[in-house]
């Protein structure tokens, strides 16, 4: 198959299902951790800037609520959605840290801060997992669902 896109379909046994499987546990435990890095900065975000803290909790929500989508099913538009916030979250980091956010230019050139180093590292893992699992042939939402 070399060359060739293999659909979901195919990996339903055997050691692409494992594979599969793995990703997508890879994928809940990455958006665990982006949740985590969040919480850990949230009071000293909501402290010092509420807008972000404000932005913080609702990266949050959605992490983990995206990790329950994934531990349910395998839906595309989870995945899709799971790329897309690391990715958001990625910019945003990289926002903070060129230009500044309105009113919290302190962190410009802060690129070494540990837990945001820690987030920018979960973060690219799970673009570049929900990339590669989307690049596979789209198929209907539930194909590889846990428990059924």
């Amino acid at each position: 198959m070399a060359g060739s896109v293999q659909s979901r379909e195919s990996i339903n046994t055997g050691p692409d299902l494992e594979l599969y499987l793995v990703r997508r546990a890879a994928a809940v435990v990455g958006l665990g951790g982006i949740a985590l890095v969040h919480v850990l900065d949230l009071q000293g975000k909501l402290d010092e800037l509420p807008y972000v803290g404000v932005m913080f909790i609702g990266l949050i929500g959605a992490s983990l609520l995206l990790a329950e989508a994934l531990i349910r099913s395998d839906d595309a538009r989870a995945w899709l959605a799971a790329g897309a916030l690391a990715a958001a979250t990625i910019v945003g980091y990289g926002i903070s840290r060129t230009t500044g956010l309105p009113q919290a230019t302190g962190d410009i050139g802060n690129w070494g801060e540990p837990l945001g180093m820690a987030s920018m590292f979960v973060e690219c893992i799970l673009v570049l997992l929900s990339a590669s699992v989307l690049r596979l042939e789209p198929q209907p939402a539930q194909l590889v669902a846990v428990g059924h």
